[in-house]
């Protein structure tokens, strides 16, 4: 495209860092620029942040600009590149928040899920006789050993061992009755060993 020397003469002006130049430009191209990014971004608060970065840049780069060369084509490759990034990145936080919301449901599923399954496993150990539930609980949620949990209750390590056997077969029998429960027990009964 044909530079006039007006035209010239401003980018000249510009590159010499001209303040009045600048605001001639921006008064001739801004109302163009803001239409453009309007109709790509098709938002108006990010068409007014778009046409605020074009012409900052244009400030920062105007040692740089060709003056040879139409200003408004340049105006227009920044404006098309920022609206493009802005639409990139709309975009990327609109995937973000899908995920976060996605992650979210999920979370209260899977709490949902685990206070049954906690819930489950309260009701089987209430149900234990007063002695299998206190070895169950030194040993299973405690994590205290045979010896220690048979010094606590006064009684044989075998016994213990008896006791918490009967205690976690009473359990499993439980869970079965539960089966979204079940691989929940299993986990938790070979984990707390």
């Amino acid at each position: 495209m044909l530079l006039t020397d007006n035209e010239r003469d401003l980018l000249h002006r510009l590159a010499k860092d001209d303040r009045t130049a600048f605001d001639i430009i921006y008064r001739q191209y801004y109302h163009a620029v803001y239409q453009n990014a309007l109709k790509i971004a098709r938002d108006v608060s990010i068409a007014e942040d778009i046409l605020q970065e074009v012409f900052i840049i244009l400030w920062e780069k105007r040692k740089m600009i060709d003056i040879n060369r139409s200003i408004s084509g340049w105006l227009f490759v920044v404006c098309y590149n920022k609206a493009i990034s802005q639409l990139r990145k709309k975009l990327q936080e609109s995937l973000a928040l899908q995920q976060v919301q996605q992650a979210s449901a999920n979370i209260v599923e899977d709490v949902t899920k685990y206070e049954a399954q906690y819930e489950m496993l309260e009701t089987a150990i209430a149900q234990l006789s007063p002695q299998k539930r206190k070895v169950f609980e030194l040993c299973k949620l405690q994590h205290k050993t045979y010896e220690e949990t048979a010094a606590i209750l006064h009684i044989s390590k075998y016994t213990v061992k008896e006791y918490l056997s009967a205690a976690v077969c009473f359990v499993k029998d439980k869970a079965k009755h539960h089966p979204e429960s079940y691989m929940f027990l299993a986990v938790f009964l070979l984990c707390a060993c």
